[in-house]
C-alpha cells in the first residue's frame, strides 16, 4: 500500500466498532502473503487487535491468551484471532516465536490496514512504529455480531484487553 493510500485510510477511518455491529467477511492472510481466505466467524470468537508483532507490549500481551487457550475454550470460545498491521511473513514468524510448540490461535496479517481501518481502530503510529497501526483492542463476537468491545486508552497498556480481563467477562 502506498503512503497516499495509507494516509487516505487514516483520513477515512470509520467510527470504532461497537456492540451490536456486524463484522463483514474479510479476506485475510494467515500463513502466506500470497494466499488469502475469507474470515468467516461462527460461534463465539475473540479478535485481538494489536499495534505490532514483536513489539514489547504485544509480546507480553499474547502469551496469556496462548497459555489460557483451554480456559477460553471451556467458556465456549471457538476461535481466537490475533490481528496486526504487519505482513504475513512477520505474523507467521511471531506466532512461531511466541508458540514454538504450536497453538490453535490464528495470527492474521492485515498488511494493508484495511480490516483494522474498517473496524475503526487504525491510528497513526508513524512516530514509533513507522506508519498506521491498530489500537490495542479485543472484540468478542457471536458469529459476525460484536457482543463486547474492549479498547485500551493508552496503546502500550494491557489492562482491559488482558486475557484475565476478557476471561472474567465471558
Amino acid at each position: 500500500m502506498s503512503v497516499i493510500s495509507l494516509q487516505t485510510s487514516l483520513n477515512n477511518v470509520k467510527p470504532q466498532a461497537k456492540v451490536g455491529d456486524e463484522i463483514p467477511v474479510f479476506d485475510v492472510k494467515e500463513d502466506s502473503p500470497g494466499e488469502t481466505k475469507p474470515l468467516k466467524l461462527t460461534g463465539k470468537n475473540i479478535i485481538i487487535g494489536l499495534p505490532g508483532a514483536f513489539t514489547t507490549p504485544c509480546n507480553g500481551h499474547v502469551p496469556a491468551y496462548i497459555s489460557n487457550y483451554d480456559k477460553f475454550k471451556a467458556k465456549g470460545v471457538e476461535n481466537i484471532y490475533v490481528i496486526a498491521v504487519n505482513d504475513a511473513y512477520v505474523t507467521k514468524a511471531w506466532k512461531e516465536a511466541l508458540a514454538p510448540n504450536g497453538t490453535d490461535i490464528h495470527f492474521i496479517a492485515d498488511d494493508t490496514g484495511n480490516v483494522i481501518s474498517s473496524l475503526g481502530f487504525l491510528f497513526d503510529a508513524s512516530g514509533g512504529l513507522g506508519g498506521p497501526r491498530s489500537k490495542r483492542f479485543v472484540l468478542v463476537t457471536d458469529g459476525h455480531k460484536i457482543t463486547s468491545v474492549s479498547v485500551e486508552e493508552e496503546v502500550p497498556k494491557v489492562t482491559v484487553t488482558s486475557a484475565d480481563s476478557i476471561l472474567a467477562s465471558l
